[in-house]
């Protein structure tokens, strides 16, 4: 005995559909259309949000204290520095810089830059030539878009205001999205400037969590009275950013569906259609003693079935889609075996199932239902 013989309505409903293979092809071609559109739909826009999270994850680690311009204030007391400083211990590392522009000369020509005065550029930056002091008391750091610019190297000379400086290291291209840029900008030991106070504390984060963390508590102590300090998380950035996938990715499963729904109003046709033709069958069937739950089970696994068969097919389908889009895109291999990217398969596949048993479930109610003698009579 095999296996579909232990079980006589699967058997049944294998030859019900393999007597009209046109229609039930045709059946269960709505379905692999209804799966590819959700399982493709929901998996692009997944892997668009992983990559824009790979892309942009670094920012979720950094906050920016800079003083509220509408009080007048230009730069940050030394309280509220040292309050930065605390509130980031053992969660990061707060580096109080000065900013200012001014016009570098240099042995290729002139250009403006920003200007960075802080005591420890090795905290926020990275040298491509050279190397970054922990204590940076005399010397010039130049970013790589100037020092191209300029044709500067480690111990070229610049001039800016007045005053010379020796290279002592380059900086490596700014790949994160931050304010702090520093391609174009010039690092200077902090008592080169003329000014008191800094312009802004950036904490540089050990997690997203911790920037999270450091930026509500900056909030809640220094603005508890009056807001005397901006503070800008960039996490927040990332968060937006999630959102709009969230809705896009909801958005495009939607519209996915309503693909699949119309696949389940084919075969509900489909099987309604199959259960007219076959009227005196299902009579026969019940006036020689079939049960009324025989017949219903049989017709429920021909809808089944179809579920079943054209979901895995969309599924095959839209595995080889993914594989297309990451053989001709950029996209990296470990956004596409996201595990994340197979939930959408198997959700595509289950409700591709749901709906071809729901588009079953009349016809085959209507079909055990109907009396013997009136089946046979017509």
């Amino acid at each position: 005995m095999t296996v579909l013989e232990r079980f006589p309505a699967v058997l049944m409903a294998f030859r019900n559909l393999d007597r009209n293979r046109l229609r039930s092809a045709l059946a269960a071609l709505g379905i692999v259309i209804g799966v590819v559109a959700i399982a493709t739909l929901g998996i692009f826009g997944n892997v668009l949000q992983l990559s824009a999270t790979n892309e942009l994850g670094g920012i979720g680690d950094q906050v920016i204290v800079s003083p509220n311009t509408d009080t007048g204030e230009s730069t940050l007391s030394p309280r509220d520095v040292a309050t930065v400083q605390r509130v980031a211990e053992g969660r990061g590392e707060a580096v109080p810089l000065v900013t200012s522009g001014a016009v570098v000369t240099g042995s290729g020509g002139q250009s403006f830059a920003q200007l960075y005065g802080l005591s420890d550029p090795a905290a926020l930056f990275e040298a491509e030539a050279g190397t970054l002091p922990r204590q940076h008391r005399q010397g010039a750091i130049v970013g790589q878009s100037l020092a191209a610019e300029l044709d500067l190297q480690v111990g070229s000379a610049i001039e800016i205001e007045g005053n010379r400086y020796r290279v002592v290291a380059v900086l490596a291209e700014g790949e994160d999205i931050t304010p702090i840029r520093p391609d174009n900008a010039v690092v200077l030991p902090e008592d080169e400037f003329v000014q008191d106070g800094y312009n802004q504390v950036v904490v540089q984060a050990n997690s997203g969590e911790d920037a999270r963390f450091v930026a509500a508590t900056v909030r809640e102590r220094l603005n508890a009275r009056e807001q005397r300090v901006s503070v800008f998380e960039l996490g927040s950035i990332l968060d937006q950013i999630r959102e709009f996938f969230t809705l896009l990715n909801g958005f495009l499963i939607a519209l996915g569906t309503v693909s699949l729904v119309v696949a389940g109003v084919a075969i509900f046709n489909v099987m309604l259609m199959s259960t007219r033709e076959r009227r005196g069958e299902i009579g026969v069937l019940r006036a020689v003693g079939v049960q009324k739950g025989d017949v219903l089970r049989t017709l429920v696994v021909e809808s089944a079935l179809l579920g079943v068969l054209g979901g895995f097919v969309g599924i095959v389908v839209s595995s080889l889609a993914v594989g297309a889009l990451y053989q001709f895109s950029p996209i990296g291999l470990d956004v596409v075996l996201a595990p994340s990217n197979g939930f959408y398969l198997l959700l595509a596949f289950g409700f591709g199932v749901l709906i071809a048993l729901l588009s079953g479930l009349y016809p085959a109610w209507k079909a055990a239902n109907e009396h013997p003698v009136d089946a046979l009579r017509d």
